[in-house]
């Protein structure tokens, strides 16, 4: 800790940090959860039997990944370096993350079954390698800022930030990847050279997440946190349990952003449509980021979570009814879900952190890491699920390269992007609805 007091990083300058770290970090997550099947579906040109593989494959990586999250949040709280506890795994997780980002998308021209298991060890080795670099970067941004206000403030804009790079990323990459690919058509080398180059240049900015800023010292530093511990004080804090049940039941909420490429493809002919849709994800995402603050001045967070929710799933069967062959209506129902998303991320992040301030009010304990290791373990099992759903009726409709879309299958797509997240976002509610945290306990 001694690097702390010798090197100070004023406030401003921490979080203007850590939203650009974002931001690149953010590249990378989009990148992968948004166009890897689309990818291997087009240009891998796996069959139906291939894709059923695929998605096993990406679920069940996914909830390993979720329950290592936790294992790497004790890992995180019980380091002890010059840098502090979690600004060591942000510098050296950037290159391997970068690496296998990429190789994800250099799938080698052999027989199906040997793509097969070179996509499932990268992209196993891809989940280890991103926990290392998400969880103790969620949880620095718990420790850099002790005041409340100036924590949803950074909250709110790396939610913003990491909304504009999911639009940088959902609307250029289809455009890098024929530009990479030197000729009209879009080939699958051209696809692995523009996904080395955001995810390199993401890793280089997530840096900053390293180099400016500062995790504040605690009184729970000098302790030996046992993994016990450490558990023990996770399993009994219950407003922070609740956040995450009430996340994983929402994870509806990811299924446009795992599927809604395909869902382009099925309904209107071609993947780069939905760069529209992503485009109107991200305007309502942005602007709900940066609002946020604002309404929580107005209500408590639970109650901002609760009527989002609600309004969420109103939306989503208001689309279904209304169809998808109307494209612009289909867009300006996908931006009032994108500002409903987005006020789920910033609350969702603000919970978590009071839990975790409320915890360490009632235990002297402060245990950022293996707290907020639940916010990405809730983010990866929502989209281990939202996989699972989506990639379980695409084969349903028995969709794949080449084959005769039909009515039916643009049917069960579309279902599969509004009434799944409706009754997702729906059922959610109830754990929310028991969270009971805020107000003068808070303060």
């Amino acid at each position: 800790m001694k690097d702390l007091a010798r090197f100070p990083v004023d406030a401003r300058t921490q979080r203007v940090s850590v939203v650009v770290a974002g931001f690149g970090q953010s590249i990378i997550i989009t990148v992968v959860t948004t166009f890897i099947l689309v990818y291997l579906l087009q240009y891998v040109k796996l069959s139906v039997a291939g894709m059923a593989v695929v998605t096993t494959i990406i679920t069940a990586a996914k909830v390993f990944d979720a329950i290592s999250d936790p294992v790497m949040g004790t890992i995180v709280d019980r380091t002890h370096t010059r840098w502090g506890k979690m600004r060591p795994y942000i510098l050296f997780s950037a290159l391997p993350v970068a690496a296998l980002s990429t190789a994800l998308f250099a799938v080698p021209q052999m027989a199906e079954q040997a793509q097969l298991i070179y996509f499932g060890v990268c992209f196993v080795a891809w989940g280890i390698a991103y926990t290392a670099c998400d969880v103790p970067y969620w949880g620095v941004i718990g420790s850099a800022f002790g005041q409340q206000t100036e924590r949803n403030k950074a909250i709110s804009q790396v939610r913003a930030a990491g909304s504009l790079s999911l639009g940088a990323a959902t609307l250029g990459m289809p455009w890098l990847a024929n530009l990479m690919s030197g000729g009209a058509e879009t080939t699958s080398r051209g696809w692995t050279l523009a996904v080395a180059i955001s995810s390199f240049g993401g890793m280089a900015l997530y840096l900053l997440a390293f180099f400016n800023t500062r995790e504040r010292p605690r009184a729970s530093d000098d302790m030996t946190l046992t993994f016990r511990l450490l558990v023990a004080n996770l399993v009994h804090n219950t407003p922070l349990l609740l956040v995450l049940l009430g996340s994983v039941l929402g994870f509806g909420r990811s299924i446009i952003q795992a599927g809604g490429a395909v869902f382009a493809v099925i309904a209107y002919g071609s993947e780069k449509s939905f760069t529209f849709i992503g485009a109107a994800i991200i305007v309502g995402m942005v602007v709900a980021a940066l609002g946020t603050p604002v309404l929580l001045r107005h209500m408590s967070a639970r109650a901002l979570m609760i009527r989002s929710s609600l309004a969420a799933a109103v939306l989503y069967i208001a689309m279904y009814l209304v169809g998808f062959e109307d494209f612009p209506l289909v867009l300006v129902f996908v931006g009032l879900t994108g500002i409903t998303l987005g006020i789920f991320m910033v609350v969702q992040v603000a919970l978590i952190a009071d839990a975790v301030d409320d915890m360490e009010r009632r235990t002297g304990v402060r245990n950022d890491g293996v707290s907020f290791s639940t916010l990405t373990f809730t983010g990866k099992l929502m989209n281990a699920m939202s996989v699972l759903v989506f990639g379980a009726l695409i084969v349903v409709a028995g969709y794949h390269d080449g084959v005769q879309v039909t009515r039916h299958m643009q049917d069960i797509v579309f279902a599969s992007i509004t009434l799944v997240p409706a009754a997702s976002c729906l059922v959610s509610v109830v754990p929310f609805w028991f969270y009971r945290l805020g107000g003068a306990r808070l303060a």
